[in-house]
C-alpha cells in the first residue's frame, strides 16, 4: 500500500466526523453547555454514519486534479469520472468535464462492464457473500476508526463563523495525551491537529482541517509522511438528511525508501443522485443501455 494511503486511513476518520472530548473551558462566552455540546457530538457521530451508508446508494460526478508537488506551476492533471457503487466496489466511468460521455463507444462499453459487475453483486451465492464479508469488515474498521476519534482528539469550541445562511460552530482539534492507540492507523492521530465545523442545527460535520505536525513513519520505518503535510473537506446537504463532500484536498509529501513521493490531490464532487442498490442500480443501468442503443439506432 502507498504510504500516504496508510495516513488517509487514520485521516479519513477525521474527515468523517469530529467527535472528541470536550475541553473542559471554551474559548469563547458564547460556547454551548457541556450537556448541548456532547448531545450536538452524538448526532454528528450518528449522522456521519448514517452518511457514510447513503454513499453506497449515491453516485456522483468527481473531478480530480493533481499535481506533482504544491509548487507545481504547470497546470494539473485532471479527470472527471461519473462514480457509480457497485454493492462489492465503486466503478469510476471517464466522462467529459460536464459528465456527458466524449467517447460514446467507449462510455457503453464501461456501462455494460458495470452492468456485469451489478449483476454479480445482486446475486446471493457465496463469492458475493465472501465479498460482503470483506466490504463488511472495512465498515466496521471505519466505525471502530471513527469511534477513536472520541478518545483521540480534544475539542475545544473557539467561535462561529458564517457559511452562506448557515452559522457553523468552529472547534480547535489537539491531540488527547491521555489516548493509547490501538492499531498503526488510530497512532496517526497523535501528530494531527487540526480545526472543525460543526452545524448544530442539523447535527452534521460540515468542514475539517488539519496538519500533520510530525514525520509520521509508515511499514517498519521504510517510509514517512512529512511534517506540514495538509488536509481538508468541506461537506453539505445533498439530499434531505444527508451530508455528502463537495471538495477534499490532500497535500502530502514524504519519502519511500530512497526517492520522494508527493499526493496534491483536489478533489471536486458534484451531481448526486440516488441510485440504490445493486439490484435497483442495475435496472438503471439496464435502462440508460437500452435508451442508448435507441438514440444510436436513430442517429443511423
Amino acid at each position: 500500500m502507498r504510504p500516504y494511503l496508510i495516513i488517509a486511513i487514520g485521516i479519513s476518520a477525521i474527515l468523517a466526523t469530529g467527535t472528541g472530548a470536550m475541553a473542559q473551558q471554551a474559548l469563547a462566552s458564547d460556547a454551548p453547555e457541556a450537556g448541548q455540546q456532547s448531545a450536538t457530538f452524538e448526532r454528528v457521530i450518528g449522522n456521519q454514519k448514517k452518511n457514510d451508508a447513503a454513499m453506497d446508494l449515491y453516485e456522483r460526478l468527481e473531478r480530480v486534479e493533481v499535481k506533482k508537488s504544491a509548487g507545481d506551476q504547470q497546470p494539473p492533471e485532471v479527470r472527471t469520472s461519473r462514480v457509480i457503487p457497485a454493492g462489492t466496489g465503486v466503478d469510476h466511468i471517464p466522462v467529459g468535464p460536464d459528465g456527458t460521455p466524449t467517447d460514446a463507444a467507449a462510455y457503453r462499453a464501461a456501462l455494460e462492464k458495470l452492468a456485469t459487475a451489478l449483476s454479480f453483486a445482486a446475486g446471493d451465492g457465496r463469492a458475493q457473500k465472501d465479498a460482503y464479508d470483506k466490504i463488511a469488515k472495512k465498515h466496521k474498521d471505519r466505525d471502530e476508526l471513527i469511534d477513536a476519534t472520541r478518545a483521540a482528539f480534544i475539542f475545544t469550541f473557539v467561535d462561529r463563523e458564517p457559511r452562506g445562511e448557515r452559522l457553523l460552530a468552529r472547534y480547535r482539534m489537539t491531540p488527547n495525551p491521555k489516548f493509547k492507540p490501538t492499531n498503526r492507523a488510530t497512532s496517526i492521530f497523535a501528530k494531527v491537529k487540526g480545526y472543525v465545523w460543526i452545524d448544530e442545527e442539523a447535527g452534521q460535520l460540515a468542514r475539517v482541517e488539519g496538519e500533520v505536525t510530525d514525520d509520521i513513519s509508515v511499514g517498519l520505518f521504510l517510509a514517512k509522511v512529512n511534517k506540514g503535510s495538509h488536509f481538508m473537506q468541506e461537506r453539505y446537504e445533498f439530499a434531505p438528511g444527508l451530508w455528502f463532500p463537495s471538495f477534499s484536498q490532500y497535500d502530502f509529501d514524504g519519502r519511500k525508501f530512497l526517492s520522494s513521493f508527493a499526493l496534491h490531490e483536489r478533489t471536486f464532487y458534484s451531481k448526486y443522485l440516488r441510485i440504490g442498490p445493486p439490484k435497483e442500480a442495475l435496472e438503471a443501468v439496464k435502462r440508460e443501455l437500452a435508451a442508448s442503443a435507441k438514440d444510436g439506432a436513430h442517429g443511423e
